[in-house]
């Protein structure tokens, strides 16, 4: 139980710290929306956890929370409602799909990285 509350610990962590740092790089002019998802993914693996579920979660969360960041960062100027981006969401530029893409599959592949490091495949 204790191992399950560091791995759940250190991806709300990670997504914190992504998301943070994702609104600090881009006042600086740089756009690095893979960090959300990336870092939810890197705080989750900090320790070995033992469900395969927990890893699809992660991918599951770490694109959303990457898709929540650029819907703050930069909503449609028709609509700024989460609904409108949410239907609209194939509108954004390819870089920014993939850059959430990439935050996802990181977010999963982290943690089931450390999955198999538990010797749970």
């Amino acid at each position: 139980m204790k191992d399950n509350l560091a791995v759940y610990g250190g991806a709300i962590a990670g997504g914190l710290v992504g998301y943070w740092a994702f609104f600090w790089l881009a006042h600086q002019g740089l756009y690095g929306l893979i960090l959300p998802g990336a870092l939810l993914g890197l705080g989750a693996s900090w320790r070995p956890n033992h469900s395969i579920g927990f890893c699809v979660g992660c991918g599951v969360a770490a694109l959303a929370l990457g898709v929540f960041a650029e819907w703050r960062f930069a909503p449609f100027i028709a609509d700024q409602g989460l609904g409108y981006f949410l239907l609209h969401v194939l509108e954004l530029q390819p870089v920014t799909l993939l850059m959430i893409a990439a935050g996802a599959f990181i977010g999963f592949w982290s943690p089931y990285r450390s999955h198999i490091g538990a010797g749970k495949v």
